[in-house]
């Protein structure tokens, strides 16, 4: 006992390190997990990921060891608090690409910090009381180890770690096909390995996904992704050509969810006008957003693109200098004008450099508008479709002009500009907030479109209009919860409110009605291919008036059928109709790899730029 209390004393760091962030990481994981969750099964991944880095502290000197620790706890605790700011907003784990990303942040920083929770720092708080701690037993007790003695030690941890965690890591790879090198469920990773694991894999990854894409891809693969393209093409008999010569007006509003629609608060409509135009179009009402960590430019990348968004990051990035067959060019090559239009900055989203690439003649951004009133991120609504009309009254017919809107942007705290509207009980909340802004949003798109009627423009134009992404983040669906009638919601409610609104109008309205087609904004490019005659091309997703199945696949490998939801962050299956679970079967099985076939055919095809390459074979 006499010699066990010297030796604790001398590696009382390594043991408080090994304790307190395993504490930690666990708690954390209990903090990402929404159903079922065991600490036990957890622990194992834990420790193991920690001890690896214990490890390594044994080959270090005693005076630089203590730092050290301190340093690998500062940086996983940092990345326990930005993974739960991260997750609150975009229900996924944040990743070195996205760090890359990061300085797009100060942008939206008011959404960042409305993410944030108070309750975060606690796990900082070892932090702050260990340094004192230490300077108080600067001069303990300690035991001088040789230097052998501490290289065993090093090599038996290191070797613990590595071993416990090539189990679990086995294990999972057995569950989950795949998913350990296409990271295409990071949130299922963090709940099964643990988030020292996880950065462990992202950070690999994105060093080998680096050097993979100096490394050719396979003749086989290639073909292989060619054969899919050609077997994923509908038919294109109805409505072939219809609005061939017409002008194409598409409108990305921000944070549109499917909800509002036709739906009431304190007996006033929310979205009167959207109600109004829904009638007056072929309205989708099960079409969902299929959004990443990209956000509102994953929406613009796969609705001009219709490939899946980058699995980590954003393509908007990652991918700038690729060659694509986008909806813009498609249209340039019959003789169209093309125009993107946005009242922020041209460089926000890398959206000056990419929109080239699309093929945009031009992109009017906040360097192009008078910024006369500013709402939420920047130019109002408001003004933002005054000018814009303005600008393309002036444009060469026949055009395609791209909209996307901004004031109800996350985190909605601009509530004193965004009217009068009555929320009743839901004032002064984050959801009422939200129905004030969308509301403020709704009031603008009215004006406009009845301003594109009144100058003529309506009669020789379709008009697309659909939301970006979700407006409410996991944290508060209890407020939704609550506006819906509802004591909670399931996971399968939860996913069926992930549904944003797509309208299209047709000029003398000869095509409206409800559509309830399995749908998702991959599909909207095949869709405009067929109405407007455009060549088709590369496309992942399918016209929608020509499939008689739906196939939504989301970043995550989650997917719906139309009849089946398969939830990847927990591996589970639902009936749509009843929102039982299901047991997978062959069929299931099949319709999974697939899925995470089709996800991969499309990080091929950005990371190696194949579409330049299949477009110099033609």
């Amino acid at each position: 006992m006499k010699k066990i209390k010297p030796l604790i004393i001398t590696y009382i760091d390594i043991i408080l390190f090994v304790f307190l962030v395993c504490v930690k990481v666990i708690v954390y994981g209990r903090q990402m997990e929404s159903g079922y969750f065991s600490y036990i099964s957890l622990l194992s991944p834990v420790f193991a990921s920690v001890i690896i880095i214990a490890a390594l502290s044994f080959i270090l000197s005693d005076k630089i060891r203590a730092p050290f620790l301190y340093i690998c706890n500062l940086i996983i605790t940092i990345f326990i608090i930005s993974d739960l700011t991260y997750f609150r907003y975009f229900k996924d784990v944040i990743s070195i690409s996205v760090l890359i990303n990061g300085f797009q942040l100060g942008a939206v920083k008011s959404s960042v910090s409305s993410l944030i929770k108070l309750t975060d720092f606690f796990y900082a708080l070892d932090l702050i009381i260990i340094p004192p701690l230490f300077t108080k037993y600067k001069y303990r007790k300690t035991i001088p180890q040789k230097k052998s003695v501490k290289f065993f030690a090093f090599l038996g941890l290191l070797t613990m770690g590595i071993v416990i965690n090539f189990q679990n890591f086995y294990s999972l790879s057995k569950d989950q096909p795949k998913l350990l090198t296409t990271m295409y469920n990071k949130v299922y990773i963090v709940k099964n390995l643990g988030t020292i694991n996880y950065h462990y894999l992202d950070f690999y990854n994105f060093l080998y996904a680096d050097l993979s894409k100096k490394t050719p891809v396979s003749k086989s693969e290639e073909k292989e992704i060619q054969t899919f393209f050609q077997t994923n093409l509908s038919s294109t008999n109805n409505l072939k050509g219809m609005t061939k010569g017409k002008n194409l007006i598409m409108i990305q509003v921000e944070a549109l969810q499917e909800f509002v629609i036709n739906v009431k608060v304190n007996n006033k409509e929310i979205t009167p006008n959207l109600n109004k135009w829904a009638n007056r179009s072929e309205y989708f009402n099960n079409f969902y957003y299929q959004i990443s960590a990209g956000g509102t430019s994953d929406a613009e990348f796969m609705s001009n693109n219709s490939l899946y968004p980058a699995s980590s990051g954003a393509a908007y990035f990652l991918y700038c200098g690729n060659e694509f067959n986008s909806m813009p060019k498609s249209f340039k090559n019959l003789g169209y004008s093309t125009f993107a239009f946005h009242g922020f900055r041209e460089s926000f989203w890398n959206r000056n450099v990419i929109y080239k690439r699309f093929g945009f003649d031009n992109f009017y951004s906040e360097k192009d508008y008078n910024i006369d009133e500013n709402i939420g991120l920047g130019l109002s609504d408001k003004s933002f479709f005054n000018q814009s009309i303005d600008k393309m009254k002036k444009l060469n017919k026949p055009y395609y002009s791209f909209l996307i809107t901004l004031s109800s942007h996350f985190p909605y705290d601009d509530v004193e500009n965004y009217g009068d509207f009555n929320v009743g009980a839901y004032e002064d909340t984050f959801l009422g907030n939200y129905l004030k802004s969308i509301h403020y949003a709704d009031t603008q798109l009215g004006m406009f479109l009845s301003k594109l009627e009144e100058e003529g423009i309506l009669k020789d134009s379709v008009v697309v209009l659909y939301g970006d992404h979700y407006a409410i983040p996991k944290d508060h669906q209890q407020e939704l919860s609550k506006f819906l009638g509802k004591n909670y919601l399931s996971d399968i409610e939860w996913m069926k409110l992930q549904k944003v609104p797509m309208m299209i109008h047709f000029p003398g309205e000869s095509i409206k009605g409800v559509n309830s087609i399995c749908s998702g904004q991959m599909d909207i490019y095949p869709t405009m291919c067929n109405l407007f005659n455009l060549p088709y091309t590369t496309f992942m997703g399918k016209d929608l008036f020509n499939s008689s199945e739906g196939n939504i696949i989301f970043r995550n490998s989650s997917f719906i059928d139309g009849n089946y939801y398969y939830m990847s962050q927990k591996n589970t299956y639902y009936n749509i109709s009843t929102g039982e679970k299901v047991s997978e079967n062959a069929f299931l099985k099949n319709k999974k790899t697939h899925v995470v076939n089709q996800l991969q055919y499309s990080d091929e095809i950005l990371k190696h730029n194949l579409l330049k390459k299949f477009e110099s074979k033609k």
